[in-house]
């Protein structure tokens, strides 16, 4: 029991640092633009729920380490919470662009380097799998409501399609079932993102920015039904009569945006 304590102890330890490099990231944006009380609000928000989100995860996993993998997505987390600030703050001022697509870059170039340093050092787990997944989706709604200021709400498909999924699911359970790997999955994941930032840089013109985002919400509509189907029709051919269902624990949903 006393080895346990101490490895959740060293756990909640990690998360805290990564709150406080948080804050320490929201303190040198607030700085360099004289961010507003909705950036500042926004940013706390982000990096209290993280902490807590994590803190609590982690209590209630087996992991004896945080990880090296779990250590670069708790940093673009933190890249996460800073555009997430940006964006919330450029509700009230103009945003400043190159800060904030620096940030989103990076926190985009990041996206596969933790899944290899996870399978190098032999420290892959289910939750640093669902930590990836999270950060991705809710940078890819920050992202959408970023764009959204310009193109209009319709952009926020993007973003909410996963969050929908999930929702959904509640209600029909066999959208829970896992999915087979998919490169084409994992290829229109990687281009909401891109197509996002592309949009939100300023760099087109009104008609390619509009080109780009459409292109990114038609893959993701095409991933997401392709999806669906498999599991609607999986579903079917594994049905069996209710009495003939024998008793399984209930697993943690593996959902992949896109």
């Amino acid at each position: 029991m006393a080895l346990n304590n101490t490895y959740d102890a060293r756990l909640q330890q990690e998360t805290a640092v990564g709150a406080g490099v948080q804050l320490l990231l929201l303190a040198l944006l607030g700085t360099a633009i004289g961010m507003g009380v909705a950036g500042w609000l926004t940013g706390l928000a982000f990096a209290f729920a993280t902490w807590a989100v994590l803190s609590r995860a982690l209590h209630r996993s087996a992991l004896r380490s945080f990880g090296p993998a779990n250590r670069v997505t708790l940093g673009r987390a933190t890249l996460v919470g800073g555009v997430t600030a940006l964006v919330a703050d450029s509700f009230e001022s103009a945003p400043p662009v190159t800060l904030l697509v620096g940030l989103t870059a990076i926190a985009l170039l990041l996206d596969g380097v933790d899944g290899k340093v996870a399978r190098r050092t032999g420290t892959s787990s289910a939750l640093g799998a669902r930590f990836d997944m999270e950060v991705d989706a809710f940078l890819i709604l920050v992202l959408s409501v970023y764009v959204a200021m310009d193109l209009g709400p319709w952009v926020l498909l993007i973003g909410s399609m996963r969050y929908a999924f999930v929702a959904a699911a509640r209600f029909a359970p066999w959208l829970n079932a896992p999915l087979p790997p998919s490169f084409a999955r994992k290829t229109v994941a990687a281009l909401q993102g891109i197509c996002l930032l592309t949009a939100g840089s300023g760099l087109l013109p009104y008609t390619a920015e509009l080109a780009v985002v459409l292109l990114a919400l038609g893959s993701l509509v095409w991933s997401f039904g392709r999806d669906v189907v498999w599991l609607w029709r999986n579903a079917r051919q594994v049905a069996v009569p209710a009495e003939e269902i024998p008793a399984v624990p209930a697993k943690t949903p593996e959902l992949v945006a896109g």
